[in-house]
């Protein structure tokens, strides 16, 4: 009969929870498994792990905006959770023009957020809860108020301090014409003209993003050093790892060729660089330096995947992320085929896949699921897309479990544990993102799924602050604390209690620690669909030859017919919500937009 972890089946918890309550049974069975995982050396090799917005998770002294001491306040939140790290978006000081990703002080925590001492205190007490804490790196560019940068302004052409960046004239008699056509990761151009100390037109300044992000020269010694230092200054402070921020753009080409129509492998002129593989190098030995080696992760947009695999050679980065997964469809076919390319882009460099199904770029998975176009562009994004918001929960329910039972480590951003849709209606004066303001307005931008989590019902900002406090820095919508954690916790069919037994499950089950995956066009002598995906973990011999014991299988319905399912099938979990159903019996149909877990 159909079975699902609980507290009987695991061994007591003795931490006390920090600033939550009791742990439910889901979270004590994580916790009774979270030593071994969390002493293993290879722990990123199929960790989950958490992605914490600051500015949006917890706000501690009611200011209206997220900080360190928020965090703090739901550690144990995010132990119960079952997660094995957290990876902080920038917590540095920053002028905040793009979210914090222009950064002026690595050295340093942005005060609205808290102290050095707090981001040292926060590293250890989520230590001590077997939790491990990954920071945001980002080497591409520099705030322009960073100090590297003032410099460079006042010291004028020609000087060393502008060595560092990439300053060039201008094209034309004048010098008023950009350098190159070269388009901005936030549209427009990507060179903005200084103006000298007399009052003239100067030399222009190359920014891939925003004029308040100019790009480093990587081919200057300064920059190579300062990043090793700023790793070495983390790592010392007890960071297991970093995330590299746009990781393949650092390199660009010193002739600044306008980019080829259809350039080949290593041709763009500031993507892919192969000069980039010695910097990484380099970096993996700062890492692996420590006694518990640190961990690289790189934020790696690339469409070949044999280019992609490169960051992952044993002496480089050790994961980076695959947003093909994320961006893909709705679509059974699609979908696998993400699935098989992924693997088989890391199998050569026996690097782990990693799965994510949103970031705080990127439309929630609720609402883009439930769209006609379910795929993800950047250049898609648009005010007032049709969205079924009902579908969207059941299938990015279903794709929770997908996600989960794939072999590699998984990531999950802030509030899709608790199926938060993409707030699509915020005031266009709240609006700050400036993917939306160099769009012309065209771009709803990223805010959308930044809006501060609801951690009660009620409240002033329904528990992201304490009561009384600041109104969030972005306004949560009307009905946002009937998603709250509080609304949820004690609602066996929330999304958050599914994905705490997702997490516990996956931490418990050891068919899916390992690498082992076969695709199953058939389940119990029944041929499967197109519209079906259906895969084994764990010993993944043939039925006919092999014991079936620690076998774990997945089976996800993306069609539109009920899946039948095997009658003497052990349900470990299923992704639906049977309302008023009789759940005594297994289910032996599989609906559409659904998930299962089997057990042979």
């Amino acid at each position: 009969m159909a079975h699902e972890l609980t507290e009987e089946d695991a061994v007591s918890n003795d931490h006390p929870r920090v600033a939550d309550g009791e742990p439910t049974p889901d979270a004590t069975l994580a916790q009774a498994v979270r030593e071994p995982a969390a002493a293993s050396p290879d722990w990123w090799r199929s960790a989950v792990i958490y992605q914490v917005y600051v500015r949006s998770f917890a706000d501690g002294n009611g200011d209206g905006t997220g900080d360190l001491a928020g965090v703090r306040q739901h550690l144990g939140y995010l132990r119960d959770l079952g997660v094995d790290a957290i990876w902080f978006t920038p917590w540095y000081v920053s002028p905040l023009a793009d979210g914090g990703y222009d950064v002026a002080d690595y050295r340093a925590i942005d005060p609205q957020f808290g102290t050095l001492a707090e981001a040292e205190q926060l590293i250890a007490e989520a230590r001590d809860l077997g939790i491990r804490t990954i920071i945001d790196v980002v080497p591409n560019h520099v705030s322009s108020e960073h100090e590297w940068f003032k410099a460079a302004l006042a010291a004028g052409p020609g000087s060393p301090e502008r060595e560092r960046f990439w300053f060039h004239p201008g094209k034309g008699e004048d010098g008023s014409e950009i350098p190159t056509r070269w388009v901005s990761e936030f549209q427009g151009s990507t060179w903005t003209r200084t103006t000298n100390p007399d009052g003239t037109p100067g030399e222009w300044y190359l920014h891939v993003f925003a004029p308040e992000q100019p790009d480093l020269n990587w081919n200057h010694p300064d920059v190579r050093r300062e990043h090793e230092d700023i790793l070495r200054f983390w790592f010392d402070r007890g960071a297991a790892g970093i995330r590299i921020d746009s990781a393949a753009q650092l390199v660009k080409d010193p002739a600044l060729p306008e980019v080829p129509a259809h350039p080949g492998p290593g041709e763009h002129p500031h993507v892919d660089r192969d000069e980039l593989h010695d910097i990484y190098r380099g970096w993996r030995a700062v890492a692996d330096s420590y006694e518990e080696p640190r961990v690289l992760v790189g934020e790696v947009w690339l469409a070949d995947r044999a280019r992609f695999a490169q960051y992952l050679r044993p002496d480089e980065m050790h994961t980076a992320f695959n947003f093909d997964f994320m961006a893909r469809p709705w679509d059974a076919k699609a979908l696998r085929e993400s699935v098989q390319t992924t693997l088989d882009a890391h199998a050569p460099v026996a690097a782990p896949a990693t799965w994510v199904l949103s970031n705080h770029d990127v439309t929630r998975p609720v609402t883009r699921y439930g769209r006609e176009d379910s795929s993800f562009a950047f250049t898609a994004k648009r005010f007032g897309t049709p969205t079924d918001l009902e579908t969207g929960r059941r299938r990015a329910r279903a794709a929770a479990l997908l996600s989960a039972a794939l072999p590699g480590s998984l990531y999950l951003y802030q509030g899709d544990e608790l199926g938060l849709p993409e707030v699509e209606d915020l005031p266009l004066d709240a609006i700050q993102d400036p993917m939306h303001f160099r769009s012309d307005g065209v771009d709803p931008g990223r805010d959308g799924c930044r809006v501060p989590l609801p951690w009660t019902r009620g409240g002033t900002s329904h528990g992201f602050g304490p009561d009384g406090g600041a109104q969030p820095w972005l306004p949560q919508p009307h009905g946002w604390g009937e998603v709250s954690v509080e609304a949820q916790s004690d609602d066996e069919t929330s999304v958050l209690a599914l994905y705490r037994r997702v997490l516990a499950t996956r931490r418990a089950e050891p068919a899916l620690h390992g690498e082992a995956f076969r695709w199953l066009d058939s389940l119990g002598g029944v041929a499967l669909g197109d519209d079906v995906l259906a895969f084994r973990r764990g010993d993944t011999r043939d039925d006919a030859h092999g014991d079936d014991d620690g076998v774990l299988t997945c089976v996800v319905n993306l069609g539109t017919e009920d899946v039948p399912l095997p009658a003497d099938a052990e349900v470990l979990l299923h992704s639906g919500t049977p309302h008023g159903a009789d759940t005594s019996e297994p289910p032996t149909r599989l609906a559409p937009d659904t998930a299962v877990w089997l057990r042979a």
